[in-house]
């Protein structure tokens, strides 16, 4: 048994570092594949000037977009779906990470010491020794723990979006966007919530997958070992180090002024009876740029990179990409802002205060 133990334990691994491998892959190369022509685009060359113009059609949405320019274009209330799909999807990978860290992944020397006797009574479950047996060392463990975390934050975020969704924005019935955009929208996602738990995904999710065949085998017999403990879940996360708390601070606060600008966006669209009136915006951020609403979103996700500790190249190509796609469609919707209000605000930069 344990000759065969060691072997299941072999094949498993190499499987599942192959496919790790190429998941990393595909994800920094999306990344790039999508930041590398809004660079090249922003370079000050005249010849640039049309790849410029064709990725700003891309972009385009809302009130920046010509109302007679509908080929190619979805109602910006298609928003929802993004949204729909980040939280059905985001929570998916929540759960899953979230019990396979409580169950092979324990943080305290307590817990160890549970989950081996729990092993031991029901019989040495070969499918929970081989998962236990990758994330042996504490620094495995830890980063497990860190996905949780980075994943959690992502559900926060994502369910206020949703609900700003409802009850926040009113969208006007002749605002469109571009369907490249909708497309990019609906990968980002997609692939976002995936970039912060590469770690460990593919084990948490062939872990919860062996325990809904052991449970199938076993049956009741397996319900008082799997009982749930909410403490249990949520006290890994109290030991998480400093880079984790601080990067939830930043993320609270780019969360919290996001959340105070779309209400104010918000209020303009109510004021304008769902017309393509426009009012310019006054508050918060506004003061001092034309789209808080994209800082505080960059800020959000800077927090989540400082909270992953900053050693993970995946995350830091995601908050790239965020970063290069909002400042591109700020500097839009400035030029706008300026072409629209004689009156405008001239000490508002674009996006970042007193810089651009």
């Amino acid at each position: 048994m344990n000759s065969l133990g060691v072997l299941m334990e072999a094949l498993a691994s190499q499987s599942i570092n192959t496919i790790k491998t190429t998941l990393i892959w595909l994800l920094r190369t999306t990344w790039i594949v999508g930041t590398l022509p809004i660079l090249i685009a922003s370079l000050p060359s005249q010849c640039l000037n049309s790849f410029h113009s064709l990725l700003l059609s891309f972009a385009k949405r809302g009130k920046i977009m010509p109302s007679s320019s509908h080929r190619f274009t979805v109602p910006q209330s298609f928003f929802l779906h993004f949204y729909l799909l980040a939280l059905i999807w985001t929570t998916t990978l929540l759960m899953g990470t979230w019990y396979f860290a409580y169950k092979v992944t324990p943080l305290s020397t307590e817990s160890l010491s549970y989950l081996a006797a729990a092993n031991h009574l029901t019989g040495g479950s070969l499918v929970f020794s081989l998962h236990k047996s990758r994330f042996s060392s504490v620094d495995d463990r830890f980063n497990v723990w860190k996905a949780v975390f980075l994943l959690l934050l992502m559900e926060i975020h994502v369910l206020r979006r949703l609900y700003e969704t409802f009850q926040v924005f009113n969208y006007s019935p002749s605002a469109r966007m571009h369907i490249v955009g909708y497309l990019t929208g609906i990968y980002f996602y997609t692939a976002a919530p995936l970039s912060l738990c590469t770690f460990c995904v593919l084990e948490a999710f062939n872990f919860a997958a062996d325990q809904v065949a052991e449970f199938k085998v076993e049956g009741q017999e397996m319900v008082s070992i799997t009982d749930f403990d909410l403490w249990g879940y949520m006290k890994p996360l109290t030991r998480l180090g400093w880079c984790q708390w601080t990067g939830a601070v930043i993320f609270a606060w780019g969360w919290f002024h996001q959340l105070r600008c779309h209400a104010i966006l918000g209020s303009l669209r109510e004021r304008g009876d769902r017309t393509n009136k426009y009012v310019i915006p006054y508050g918060d951020w506004f003061e001092v740029v034309s789209s808080p609403h994209y800082l505080s979103e960059m800020i959000l996700y800077a927090g989540l990179l400082v909270a992953s500790g900053g050693t993970d190249f995946t995350i830091w190509l995601l908050l790239g990409f965020v970063v290069a796609n909002l400042v591109l469609a700020a500097a839009e919707s400035h030029r706008w802002y300026l072409r629209k209000f004689e009156n405008y605000p001239r000490n508002r930069q674009a996006i970042l205060p007193f810089v651009y």
